[in-house]
């Protein structure tokens, strides 16, 4: 391995190898086509990421050499963050590209020029097709989580973007399980690859230290039996699932109400909101991180000791996945399912296919004696947490990233507003509205000539084809016999009768004819 990633990953506290990785990095240093399955948490991420780094050109000329396509929003910046610790001292430039940003700020950073882009399937095919990202000279492709990307409905995009690079390339693929249509997709587009698995059966896909506790609790217990759980000795940052972003939101609410410091992270909250929650959780400004799947994809986060399942999972890939979050990189962790009754055959399926040898989960209540046993919480424990303990600073402590558009501007006041409406005028001339006293009438200027700048001028009326000018003085509207005369105190010619329906311009009408020959008598 090249020297300055060696010292990179050592600065890191990485100086061993696992077993995926050591498979791994003997073929894929030397350019050939790897198909990588090993469980998670195993350093998937660094067994295609040194290589990927090491083939690199540098200094490049700016176009893409390597691309990294994974399936979810989280992975990418996971990814991303540990290529650029993995390079930092090679001068690499990465550029993360996903959905729910700008792409105004995407495509300016690839104007300037990048050497690996890792993005998800359906930003890179938009940007791909504007031609703002190049992948004629893509050396290295890497699939990372394929299974996940085949689940969310991202294969057609997968063989799109397949098509779009060079022939002659490197390409790695790289998962925890290898469903059929995945081996399909590999067979046609990798070139003689090698099928590496660092186990050997499926059931070995879950960690020998996470400890598993599965209990059977009524959903309407299950927010006071988590809250107890959350006191559990021991506990560090805490993971809690759900099926659906409505619970998410719901059991993130109600963990912040109980004095936890909780954030939540699904797919109804705005880029923004779901990084702001996962940098808070990261850096321990929230201990307890509400999720739905979107989350259990290669999410590496320190110091995980607990993973809730609040809600069974779909199957048994899906709950590989979730408790995944914990015991990584050798460390021990605890997994606990909440299967509810109507729940009890999925989670047998799942039992059944991983051999776990827990088809029955026993009949939990917030109360049971054996809750308190298994997991070490204090008999004192309740619903809510003590005030001593509310030390975390909270999901408001985390600034969350404006990405424009969607927010006020500070200064923007209702004189600014007036200031920056278009400005008018007629003739050469600016237009501008009449000043209005406190009653609502119009005022003209004390000057004259002012008046006849400022104010906006009427339109000109005509009666009969003759200029009608009106009067300038009016008296109280009530006053009908004086608003109708001018200053001479002649009354004003009458008002022009409406034309009515299928009479002519020229027509003349009996009635108005005797009635203005009356008048004129």
């Amino acid at each position: 391995m090249h020297p300055d990633i060696v010292r990179a990953l050592a600065e890191s506290g990485i100086e061993r190898t696992f077993d995926i990785q050591a498979l791994t990095l003997p073929l894929a240093l030397r350019g050939e086509d790897v198909i990588g399955q090993a469980r998670t948490g195993t350093g998937k991420t660094f067994g295609f990421g040194v290589p990927l780094l090491q083939r690199l050109t540098l200094p490049g000329d700016g176009t893409p050499q390597a691309l990294v396509v994974v399936p979810t929003r989280e992975l990418c910046l996971q990814v991303s963050q540990d290529l650029e610790n993995a390079g930092k001292h090679l001068g690499v430039r990465i550029a993360s590209i996903y959905g729910g940003r700008p792409y105004e700020s995407q495509i300016k950073t690839l104007r300037k020029g990048v050497d690996v882009v890792i993005g998800t399937p359906g930003r890179l095919l938009d940007l791909a097709e504007q031609r703002h990202l190049v992948l004629g000279k893509i050396a290295t492709l890497v699939l990372d989580e394929a299974d996940e990307m085949l689940d969310l409905g991202f294969l057609p995009d997968i063989e799109r973007i397949l098509r779009m690079v060079p022939d002659e390339r490197q390409t790695m693929l790289f998962s925890a399980t290898m469903p059929g249509p995945i081996l399909t997709l590999a067979r046609t587009f990798l070139h003689q690859p090698t099928h590496i698995r660092a186990e050997d059966h499926e059931a070995g896909a879950v960690h020998e230290r996470t400890t598993q506790f599965v209990y059977r609790s009524h959903s309407l217990d299950k927010p006071e039996l988590v809250a107890k759980v959350l006191q559990a000795e021991g506990r560090g940052l805490t993971m809690i699932f759900t099926r659906t972003k409505r619970t998410a939101q719901k059991v993130a609410d109600d963990l912040t109400e109980r004095g936890f410091a909780a954030a939540a992270v699904h797919g109804d909250l705005g880029q923004g909101a779901r990084e702001q929650a996962l940098r808070a959780f990261r850096s321990g400004k929230v201990d307890v991180l509400v999720a739905t799947d979107v989350a259990a994809r290669g999410i590496d986060v320190d110091d995980v000791t607990h993973v809730i399942n609040y809600q069974t999972p779909e199957d048994e890939k899906t709950y590989v996945h979730r408790i995944g979050r914990t015991g990584r990189a050798g460390k021990a962790g605890v997994a606990i399912t909440l299967v509810d009754w109507d729940e009890v055959p999925r989670w047998k399926l799942i039992s059944d296919e991983l051999g776990l040898g827990i088809p029955e989960p026993v009949e939990t209540y917030s109360t049971s004696p054996h809750l308190f046993t298994d997991l070490g919480i204090p008999e004192n424990a309740t619903g809510r947490l003590p005030l001593s303990k509310r030390t975390r600073a909270g999901l408001a402590a985390e600034a969350e990233e404006d990405f424009g558009g969607t927010r006020r501007r500070r200064a923007d006041t209702p004189r600014k507003r007036r200031s920056r409406q278009r400005r008018r005028t007629r003739g050469g001339r600016e237009i501008t509205p009449a000043t209005r006293t406190d009653g609502g009438e119009r005022t003209a200027s004390t000057a004259t000539d002012e008046a006849a700048d400022t104010t906006r001028p009427r339109r000109r009326r005509t009666r009969g084809g003759v200029p009608h000018t009106p009067t300038a003085e009016h008296a109280a509207p009530a006053d009908k016999e004086e608003s109708t005369r001018g200053d001479s105190g002649e009354r004003p010619t009458r008002r022009r009768r409406r034309r009515r329906r299928g009479e002519s311009v020229g027509s003349a009408n009996p009635a108005n004819t005797t009635e203005t020959a009356a008048e004129a008598d």
